[in-house]
């Protein structure tokens, strides 16, 4: 595909999404709620906590391999 095709794909589906999360804050149909945002943050939150344990992992097994020298 051409590069800058890919970019404007790309743009078009990030902001698609984006604009998708901000209005269906308020999506309830027969009393579910869509909230396509918080359920997004949560993901966010659940990465960043997944990348914070696994770097600490990684200096735990670092120390342990330089105790070894």
């Amino acid at each position: 595909m051409n590069k800058w095709f890919e970019l404007l794909f790309g743009l078009i589906l990030l902001i698609g999404a984006i604009l998708v999360a901000w209005y269906s804050q308020t999506w309830v149909f027969f009393g579910k709620n869509f909230n396509f945002w918080n359920a997004g943050w949560i993901f966010f939150k659940g990465g960043f906590f997944w990348f914070v344990t696994m770097i600490g992992l990684l200096f735990i097994m670092l120390g342990i391999s330089d105790l070894k020298d």
